[in-house]
């Protein structure tokens, strides 16, 4: 259940992370792109544009942010809705980019191993996921969610040293694999709160009938506010994966 507009309330926020992964990728004639989660696609344009991609393909489950990516398209820019478990390709790709969005997709060692299956004999792979779990604003909600009966959700992501073993054994001959914190100052404490309303707490609220949501969030204000404390400006840190290859 993505709401386009809660999730832009931070939108120079969850820029940077995406401007650092765009940075990892060489440029290369004619390229051939696929952006796995592509949200409502500006960032999309963004990529394509930067790297002066011949073609380049936005895919995303949500049809709200698809609705918004319709205007970021062109000739050479096309967005379709679709999973990225269900994915797949007849023609291969110089770029397979993903920017927070595969650590709601399970089975890294299969999913990696299928992405590089898309690619180009020299082709490359960036993705940004990510990896904020032990915050005390995602511990929380998987705290409540456990109290009211209700999986919680966490990511799927593994060790980071994993993901270099991986890159490895799918024969990308160079590789950057890292984790970076991100830090946000935020206005107060509050905005932490609309802040994973655009993200984690989405997939709460699918779940969730209103009564039941409006309860969750009402347990994760008091309890993340009494975690944290009230402050203005509040210094919100974000951890994030960042990986790159290239065979």
């Amino acid at each position: 259940m993505w709401n386009p507009e809660q999730y832009e309330r931070f939108k120079a926020e969850r820029k940077q992370p995406f401007v650092d992964l765009m940075a990892l990728v060489e440029p290369r004639p004619r390229m051939r792109v696929v952006d796995l989660g592509c949200g409502t696609g500006e960032l999309t344009r963004e990529l394509h544009e930067h790297l002066g991609a011949e073609e380049t393909l936005g895919v995303d489950n949500s049809e709200t942010m698809l609705l918004k990516a319709g205007k970021f398209g062109g000739e050479m820019l096309h967005f379709e809705e679709g999973d990225i478990e269900a994915f797949v390709s007849e023609r291969p790709f110089d770029l397979v980019f993903s920017n927070a969005a595969l650590q709601w997709v399970p089975e890294h060692e299969k999913l990696l191993a299928r992405l590089t299956s898309f690619l180009t004999p020299h082709g490359q792979i960036a993705i940004q996921m990510p990896n904020n779990d032990s915050h005390v604003s995602h511990s929380t909600a998987a705290a409540v969610a456990a109290e009211m009966g209700v999986e919680p959700r966490l990511d799927f992501l593994l060790p980071l040293a994993r993901y270099a073993e991986l890159l490895h054994k799918l024969g990308f001959k160079r590789q950057h694999v890292r984790q970076q914190i991100y830090g946000h100052l935020l206005d107060d404490t509050r905005a932490v709160i609309e802040w994973v309303k655009g993200t984690l707490l989405t997939d709460y609220e699918r779940r969730l009938e209103p009564a039941q949501f409006a309860q969750f969030m009402q347990r994760y204000t008091d309890r993340l506010l009494a975690a944290l404390g009230e402050h203005a400006p509040y210094f919100y840190t974000y951890k994030r994966v960042l990986l790159w290859g290239t065979f």
